[in-house]
């Protein structure tokens, strides 16, 4: 049965929308601690309004005088100044506490819930992302948006409330001086806005280079004993110094355009200072206004100037950061290509472990055109082992990917316990699964913890005797800290064999129905392979087993033996009746035996 195309949202539908307003992504993110974003704006308000009477105080000294007669007057006056320094320090100390808080907590938010969108995604996704990109935008994006909503954000709405603040209250004191103040606002928001856009623009530039030589990097220093025995440093430097340099001309252009910015409102702003001086001085002499009052309107107007000059600088931070957000937003918004099911299947249990393939045709993602597997139908009975044979590219492991679901079929269907893989739960399926592959992938944890993966609530007495029938204990009592020995990043310390050995035993303490192995003793030296393959034997039987080999020797037991070519299957039989005919499965045998003749 051929499903309808997938009619959710697609990505860049998403990216549209998020290009509309960035910084909206974060909104819900911080009004999820709405007692302590109201804390911190009552601290902000707070500062503004201490900050703010400090004029009226000076107007009213210098209103009065500086006479022995109002000696009891400028006491009281100065008095309360240290009064409002009081308050203002510790309104500065509220909000500096409660905005860097918030913003710690956002980011650790964002990131762990884009770290969990990322671990839904399927296949077909890191098929054309690559892991360094990805960890860019958790790193530094992430540490970018921290700065802007720990700092940036929080200044730039402190700049903007005493601006209106300052504001008002120059109107307050002299409306006719207030009016002119205002009539230069115009002009500095004109190339805010412009170079805002334009700084955005860098900043997303330079952001992208930094996650593309971060994606390098990722995968330089993962491969770097392969680049050293290949004396391929100098070209990885040469390309990542490149990468580099790249992403500073972009963050300079940046730069520039804030430091234009600045320039001209720093310029603009205090020759309409300069200007309202003037026009004060005029009003003064004119007695239109006490010196007092002037003095006070000239203090405001600093104020105002100064939260202004602030804000565009702010603004540059706050454009960087949108970018940053846009990227994570994106990331956050990606739909997994294989979709849960809106009403899933249970698989029973326990399973019986069958599979079946009907008339499956599939094509990666990545290569639409290039059919991998066409019209492949097979069955495998409950606890019938299979082999899958054939040459490299004929489409053995992606097999294995179907039946887990790491892509849907183009075509046909993949039934587990002849329920449609698509039908049901991904969990519920793959718990379904024990896989040993060929690269095995060991994290830097304890080799306990590693065997542990797909059981976490195994003991250690089921760790142990997972392990033991893996053969990993010959190698884990040895080392220092025996199955408690944290193997490094990737297993660096294991060797190919014993990473292999604890892949099986990790596929061993999962205990599933359905058992897949590609390639499972390609690593292990003829000893060990003699072991796993009697270990392997013992958990194979009664249980339904589907095998990937190169090496026919390790397949000639199989209960039925499907042999794929060009992604068909060509041929099945046992190795007996397939070895007596000319074909391709023959030819493979003696390619590696130079005789036809091996038997069980």
């Amino acid at each position: 049965m051929k499903r309808s195309a997938d009619t959710s949202p697609s990505p860049a539908a998403g990216r549209q929308r998020v290009r509309l307003a960035p910084l909206r992504f974060l909104v819900p993110y911080a009004l999820r601690y709405k007692g302590r974003l109201a804390a911190a704006l009552v601290a902000m308000l707070a500062a503004t309004a201490t900050t703010l009477a400090v004029p009226m105080a000076v107007r009213r000294m210098i209103d009065h005088g500086f006479g022995a007669e109002n000696a009891g007057f400028i006491n009281t006056y100065f008095s309360m100044l240290i009064v409002v320094a009081g308050c203002l320090a510790i309104a500065s100390a509220s909000r500096l506490y409660f905005v860097n808080t918030l913003g710690e907590r956002i980011v650790a938010d964002v990131r762990s819930d884009v770290f969990a969108r990322v671990m839904t995604l399927s296949s077909g996704y890191f098929d054309r992302t690559l892991s360094g990109e990805i960890v860019s935008r958790l790193t530094a994006d992430a540490t970018q948006i921290k700065a802007a909503v720990g700092s940036t954000a929080s200044t730039a709405l402190r700049n903007t409330l005493m601006f209106i603040g300052a504001m008002g209250m120059m109107v307050a004191t002299s409306p006719t001086l207030a009016g002119s103040a205002l009539a230069a606002i115009p002009v500095l928001v004109l190339p805010l806005v412009a170079v805002g856009r334009r700084v955005r623009r860098r900043s997303r530039a330079a952001q992208d280079k930094i996650a593309e030589i971060s994606a390098f990097a990722t995968e330089a220093i993962g491969a770097v004993r392969m680049l050293q025995s290949f004396g391929a440093e100098g070209r990885a430097n040469a390309r990542y110094r490149g990468g580099a340099d790249e992403a500073y001309r972009a963050a300079a252009g940046a730069v520039a355009a804030r430091a234009a910015l600045t320039a001209v409102v720093i310029f603009i702003v205090f020759s309409a200072i300069v200007g309202v001086l003037w026009m004060g001085a005029r009003e003064v002499l004119a007695g239109n206004i006490t010196a007092g009052a002037l003095g006070q309107f000239v203090l405001y107007a600093l104020f105002a100037a100064g939260a202004l000059s602030e804000l565009s600088q702010q603004w540059g931070d706050i454009a960087q950061t949108a970018g940053a957000a846009e990227r994570l937003a994106i990331l956050a918004a990606e739909v997994p290509d294989v979709a849960e099911p809106a009403a899933p299947v249970p698989l029973p249990k326990p399973g019986s472990g069958a599979v079946a393939f009907d008339n499956v045709s599939f094509a990666y993602p990545a290569e639409p055109g290039r059919t991998v597997l066409s019209g492949v139908s097979f069955t495998v009975a409950p606890g019938e082992t299979v082999a899958l044979v054939g040459p490299s590219g004929a489409g053995k492991t992606t097999v294995f990917q179907l039946i887990g679901r790491a892509y849907d079929v183009t075509d046909g269907t993949v039934r587990v316990e002849d329920i449609d893989v698509r039908d049901t739960a991904l969990a519920d399926l793959r718990a379904h699964i024990a896989l040993v592959p060929q690269d095995t992938t060991i994290l830097a944890a304890s080799i306990a913890d590693n065997i542990r993966l797909g059981r976490p609530d195994a003991s250690d007495a089921e760790v142990i005797a997972a392990a033991k029938a893996a053969y990993v204990d010959r190698f884990a009592n040895d080392l220092p800290a025996g199955f408690a020995t944290v193997v490094g990043e990737r297993g660096i310390t294991l060797s190919g064999g014993q990473r292999q050995r604890v892949a099986i035993a990790r596929a061993i303490l999962k205990d599933a129905p359905i058992l897949l192995l590609d390639e499972a003793t390609s690593s292990l030296d003829a000893e060990s392979e003699a072991h796993i393959q009697a270990a392997l034997e013992t958990l194979m039987k009664d249980r339904t087993t589907i095998v990937i080999a190169h090496r026919l020797a390790t397949v000639v037991k199989a209960d039925r033996i499907l042999v794929l070519d060009g992604g068909t299957i060509v041929d099945s039989g046992t190795h007996a009746e397939l070895i007596a005919r000319d074909g391709v499965y023959q030819r493979l045998a003696e390619l590696q035996f130079g005789t036809p003749a091996l038997t069980a």
